[in-house]
């Protein structure tokens, strides 16, 4: 009778540390997708101002504002002919 009894609760601690490890990944599995959807997010605002940054780079590198900025704030202007000197090896 006592083998019996000690089978018993065996099988109880057996399945009760069973419930435990399934309770225990289960939320390690909401956790997980927790943070997930968190990076997820993160990653989607960055490809978003990737995106924003992109643009203003080839808003800032237009020939035209560089062109301004070249004549208006530098006073760079293009060369008359005659100052233009072709040199030759």
């Amino acid at each position: 009778m006592r083998l019996g009894a000690a089978l018993i609760v065996l099988l109880i601690v057996a399945t009760l540390g069973s419930g435990m490890a399934v309770v225990y990944a289960r939320q390690m599995h909401r956790d997980m997708f927790i943070q997930l959807n968190g990076l997820q997010r993160e990653r989607d605002d960055l490809n978003i101002e990737f995106g924003k940054l992109q643009l203003e780079q080839a808003t800032w590198a237009e020939n035209n504002r560089i062109e301004q900025i070249a004549t208006g704030k530098l006073g760079m202007v293009y060369p008359n002919s005659k100052d233009v000197v072709v040199v030759r090896p």
